[in-house]
């Protein structure tokens, strides 16, 4: 009932000693989440919530045979982080940074080129499977077991759809945050392949904004290959042109991008595209 993430994940956090990696440590316990080990450079021997601390992702991944890790780095030392994780074998690489700088993120992209690492993010809010592992900064408490994937490029809708959805008896398979910055990783069209995959997701909800063109590249996705139901919700309909909404990827220019150009192109794909997050809810039980 799952990707991505599940109860075999065997996580490790780089920046575990920092306020934030060291607090999100403990609610991804609490969640469920088997964290194997953590990184600091210059704090290996240390201990965080019961969690072993290395200086290095080698040293922690010979130990402990972790295949995931999330990141809790400052943005000037994140794109490093990952380059280190991904020469230390790691097979899933969640990142939450947010502000990494776009050259670093280049950097990133060209030295993955032809391998089998994944990247979800950066300025991400994680994966989270309910009741099996939870990797990254969502709230858990919303979340509930179920048959439906979402996948998003933010994280307050997410966490606003899957409430609306958990509230009328939906549960999740799997939760995506995709990140909102121009240059991520995983993509819409990724996860969506993965949902189709997936004998345990019977439906699908994608949640886009302005900006770019990933919901129409989804759209054509969609129309091509998927064949369970999709409802769609994309915010940003009364955006101004120019105006950054949020996330750097958020931005209406030359005037594509907007949310009518993706409503269009979803509900040609045959999405049902929805007005809000109970309306989320709403349309897949009609369609479940």
């Amino acid at each position: 009932m799952s990707i991505f993430v599940d109860k075999n994940t065997r996580l490790i956090v780089q920046g575990i000693t920092g306020h934030v990696g060291t607090f999100e440590t403990r609610l991804m316990l609490q969640a469920g989440t088997r964290i194997v080990g953590g990184v600091t450079p210059g704090k290996g021997g240390r201990t965080v919530e019961g969690v072993p601390v290395f200086n290095t992702v080698q040293e922690c991944v010979d130990s402990t045979e972790a295949n995931t890790s999330i990141i809790f780095v400052p943005p000037p030392f994140a794109a490093s982080a990952i380059l280190e994780a991904e020469d230390s074998g790691i097979e899933l690489i969640v990142c939450i940074t947010e502000g990494i700088p776009v050259k670093d993120m280049v950097r990133v992209f060209r030295s993955n080129e032809g391998n089998d690492m994944r990247l979800v993010g950066p300025n991400c809010p994680g994966i989270t499977s309910p009741g099996q592992a939870r990797v990254g900064i969502m709230p858990d408490s919303i979340f509930v077991p179920g048959r439906v994937g979402v996948v998003s490029r933010s994280g307050t809708l997410t966490y606003e759809v899957v409430d609306a959805l958990s509230k009328n008896g939906i549960g999740q398979s799997t939760c995506v945050g995709i990140g909102g910055d121009p240059l991520i990783g995983t993509s819409f069209i990724d996860t969506l392949e993965m949902f189709q995959n997936d004998p345990d997701t019977s439906a699908i909800v994608l949640i886009g904004e302005i900006g770019g063109t990933a919901e129409q590249e989804a759209a054509k996705y969609i129309r091509e290959h998927i064949t369970k139901p999709v409802v769609g919700y994309v915010v940003g309909i009364s955006a101004p042109p120019g105006k950054t909404m949020g996330h750097a990827g958020a931005i209406i220019s030359g005037g594509g991008g907007t949310a009518k150009e993706k409503i269009q192109a979803l509900e040609g794909a045959g999405v049902a595209v929805a007005e809000s997050p109970e309306d989320v809810a709403v349309k897949i039980k009609e369609l479940i």
